[in-house]
């Protein structure tokens, strides 16, 4: 039998049968450790209530307010319906004191950009600091914010040893694993979509793993590394956002040619490897914002990111050459702008949800109002005091009973396609400007125009 001592001289790790049952997954699962999620918005309350169902969770947020509408069962962003809440082993709070009685950490945080378009990384490290002031030996923090590669690590990581006094990899352990919520996708939800999971160590990784296959159906990939798991979010956004900006470059080019991209994209569509993009408006905090964090690490490595930076300002400049297109069909009319009347439809930064967060379809709005055309604007889904406080512009609430001269279909809501026929809002003379390009089949008598 092998002493004790040559185990150690040989460096090797035993565990002991006591330990084993200690283990902090094993733990979490029967519910002798608790899990806290920190950020409760669109990424971190489905995910807290999801983990909810199997673990004994804390869900925090530091605005009161929120905190105060979910404990009654309600989702502040409305994507969760109120039976999701139910049978769930979770308890809410904006004291981060009450994070200490937890074990194992899930940061989910927004990370957006400041006004030079560089990462702004304060609500990540304010997180950071108050699960610090809570770490103990043992405890696994797991980060969900989207960040570039390394930033975990490099920023994460000494928050966390310098607050606590703790040393990582020996008393507390990292993972990530990037958020892939899509607000308004009711079929790719928080336990559908496969998850990616990384951890510091190969010990830390297979907690994490396990720990999220008891929630996500879906399954998990386990990356390589921390690094690699961070770049993967990364990339999946700046993919999609150098392939829209492809089709918003084809639409200026097309439409000075006077050709429809629509009907180009339709017939290119035929081909079986043809990628099914569409021009539009890139707002929001995942593809208009992530593509800045990957370009601010390529200056960091002294790489120039030409093709995501192209891409990035052909996106974000879009708003103004849809703004041109409309004045160019308006001057048709011999009117002063002043006299043609504009209704915007839809202004959230995406179909079916709520968020307002980076809508390009907002800096639309102001183009036209900047060259003097009286614009009102109604969503059904966008709450009327946001809109104000935020970018003081008084929703529509009122049924829409007047005819506009243009109609601009600015975000591809459900419940627009519910609404059939479309002339009625439509003067005899006036046209809609579609920007996704989905409305056409409800305009029967009146000009029709697409990007």
């Amino acid at each position: 039998m092998t002493s004790i001592a040559v185990l150690e001289r040989a460096n090797v790790k035993t565990i002991t049968p006591k330990q084993a049952k200690n283990d902090l997954f094993d733990r979490l699962m029967n519910k002798e450790a608790e899990m806290a999620v920190i950020g409760l918005g669109y990424v971190g309350l489905p995910l807290a209530v999801y983990m909810a169902s199997t673990f004994r969770v804390k869900g925090y947020d530091i605005n009161s307010e929120k905190v105060k509408t979910i404990q009654s069962n309600v989702d502040p962003c409305g994507e969760l319906d109120a039976k999701v809440f139910e049978n769930k082993d979770i308890t809410y709070t904006d004291d981060y004191k009450e994070l200490s009685s937890a074990s194992f950490f899930i940061v989910a945080v927004p990370t957006p950009i400041d006004e030079h378009k560089q990462p702004n990384l304060n609500p990540l490290s304010s997180a950071t600091t108050m699960v610090a002031k809570n770490l103990k030996k043992g405890d696994v923090v797991v980060f969900e914010s989207t960040v570039y590669p390394g930033c975990t690590e490099e920023v994460c990581v000494p928050i966390l040893e310098g607050i606590s006094g703790l040393k990582y990899n020996e008393d507390f352990f990292i993972g990530y694993s990037p958020e892939r919520i899509n607000p308004g996708d009711e079929k790719h939800t928080f336990t559908q979509i496969t998850k990616v999971v990384s951890g510091s160590n190969k010990e830390t990784l297979d907690t994490v793993a396990k720990v999220y296959s008891e929630v996500v159906l879906a399954g998990v990939h386990k990356a390589s590394s921390i690094k690699v798991a961070e770049a993967s979010k990364i990339v999946e956004n700046t993919q999609r956002d150098v392939n829209i900006a492809l089709m918003n470059e084809l639409s200026y080019i097309f439409s000075k040619a006077g050709i429809a991209i629509s009907d180009v994209l339709e017939a290119a569509g035929t081909k079986w490897n043809f990628l099914n993009f569409f021009p539009g408006l890139v707002g929001g905090h995942c593809i208009g914002v992530d593509p800045y964090y990957l370009m601010h690490k390529a200056n960091e490595l002294g790489v120039t990111p030409n093709l995501i930076t192209a891409s990035r300002e052909t996106n974000e400049h879009m708003y103004i050459h849809i703004g041109r297109q409309i004045e160019r069909m308006t001057e048709k009319t011999n009117k002063n702008n002043k006299d043609i009347s504009i209704l915007v439809r839809g202004i959230t930064f995406k179909e079916n949800v709520q968020d307002l967060r980076n809508s390009k379809v907002i800096d639309l709005v102001d183009y036209l109002r900047l060259r003097g055309y009286p614009v009102t604007i109604e969503d059904p889904y966008a709450d009327k005091n946001e809109a104000m406080d935020r970018y003081k512009i008084d929703l529509k609430e009122d049924a829409l009973t007047d005819e506009y001269d243009v109609v601009v279909m600015g975000v591809n809501h459900d419940l627009y396609h519910e609404e059939g026929n479309l002339d009625k809002l439509i003067k005899e003379d006036g046209f809609m400007f579609d920007i996704r390009g989905t409305f056409g089949k409800y305009v029967r008598n009146r000009k029709y125009k697409t990007i």
